[in-house]
């Protein structure tokens, strides 16, 4: 069972608090720009493995395109089957998205973020970026696939930050019920 989201990154800052010296101020200097970029990540909560895509946006082709990555790279045809929890974005929900053999899916109930484990990953890919400033997009795409390949060797702490009490193990799943009509 494994879960799918995207988060966009560009060139507005993430900000957070920071400790600074009693009586000081801390500063960050912010030169809006809007350019964007989309991590897509599939999370196996379960072990905590979780697969990165870099893209340029999020619609109904690039769905297709990283359904089709997943599909060839993680789905074993006729020996393992795969049950895709995602959100209701409007690109996940079109008659257009084609699911490829082997990956079935269920959609999370409306406006439900907090049963999203993929949700919890965001706060992980940011880490770089946190009040910090970057010149180009290039830089910043640079610097997220770094951290993605990162985030794939920390199965542990994936694990333990986005596996929830109530997610059910593997063995558990009948993937013959799991596409909402």
């Amino acid at each position: 069972m494994w879960c799918f989201d995207e988060h966009r990154l560009g060139l507005l800052p993430i900000i957070r608090r920071v400790w600074t010296k009693k009586g000081t101020v801390a500063e960050a200097l912010i030169f809006p720009r809007y350019q964007w970029f989309y991590l897509y990540a599939f999370l196996h909560p379960a072990s905590g493995r979780s697969y990165w895509l870099i893209l340029p946006r999020v619609d109904v082709g690039v769905f297709n395109l990283a359904l089709a990555y997943f599909a060839n790279h993680f789905v074993e045809f006729g020996k393992r089957e795969a049950l895709l929890v995602h959100d209701r974005a409007g690109w996940h929900m079109s008659s257009k998205v084609k699911w490829p053999d082997g990956v079935h899916q269920v959609a999370l109930p409306p406006y439900s973020p907090e049963l999203q484990p993929a949700e919890r990953l965001w706060q992980l890919s940011d880490e770089p970026f946190v009040n910090r400033s970057c010149e180009t997009i290039g830089e910043m795409e640079d610097i997220a696939s770094e951290r993605c390949r990162q985030l794939m060797t920390m199965t542990e702490e994936v694990r333990n930050l986005t596996l929830y009490r109530w997610w059910p193990p593997d063995r558990q799943i009948n993937v013959q019920q799991s596409n909402p009509t």
